[in-house]
């Protein structure tokens, strides 16, 4: 799948969406668009994480407001519940499970590595949880546990958003090569399949989109 062939989809079936579904759709493929012309890994990842963020991110109050992993997490549930075709399944056990493994056994993407560089823990406390880390993982991968592979692998992925977003990466780099081919290469195949299963659910209540449209007057 790709942008051409959704965008197509959701011309046809927008009419019958809730506007949050469709303002969500939209945005969402308008990145993935854009992802697809990047000709560098790291725009590519950027604009991929901004499909993903447009098409799970939920307005919450200040009172009410969770950690960004927290909605993620519950998005993926949410979908995996939803999947009556298995199509993330096919995804994480199918097409990347090579992928997906060395992505957890990766340092570089695991927050707790950076934690201990920055001095807010010891090393022994990031090798600890690094460790717990992977027996979570190798476990969940075991038990083919879609939604906690999927949980954990963007967990990864968001510590390597964080990097670059954040300023913490130079663009072209050659230290974080790996991690970014990887990851582009798995929100690449991810972010379809999410907007698939969206609009082969639109009775789903996905929320309120962050920043709806306002007219001007």
């Amino acid at each position: 799948m790709d942008y051409a062939t959704l965008k197509q989809r959701h011309r046809q079936e927008r009419g019958e969406f809730h506007p949050n579904l469709s303002l969500r759709v939209h945005r969402a493929l308008s990145w993935l668009q854009r992802a697809e012309l990047a000709d560098d890994v790291d725009g590519k990842f950027i604009f991929l994480w901004i499909a993903f963020n447009a098409a799970y991110a939920t307005e919450v109050h200040e009172e009410h407001r969770i950690t960004e992993k927290l909605v993620f997490a519950e998005f993926l549930e949410k979908l995996v519940s939803l999947d009556a075709d298995d199509q993330l399944g096919k995804l994480v056990w199918e097409e990347f499970p090579g992928s997906i493994r060395v992505l957890l056994n990766n340092r570089f993407v695991f927050q707790g590595f950076w934690d201990y560089q920055n001095r807010v823990i010891s090393q022994q406390d990031w090798e600890g949880h690094f460790d717990r880390a992977r027996v979570a993982a190798q476990i969940a991968l075991g038990k083919q546990d879609t939604t906690t592979v999927l949980g954990i692998t963007l967990n990864r992925t968001y510590t390597l958003r964080n990097q670059v977003i954040h300023g913490g990466a130079t663009w072209n780099s050659s230290v974080n090569r790996d991690q970014l081919r990887d990851c582009v290469a798995f929100m690449s195949k991810l972010i379809p399949v999410i907007l698939t299963l969206m609009m082969d659910n639109p009775g789903t209540l996905w929320g309120d989109a962050c920043y709806p449209v306002v007219q001007s007057y």
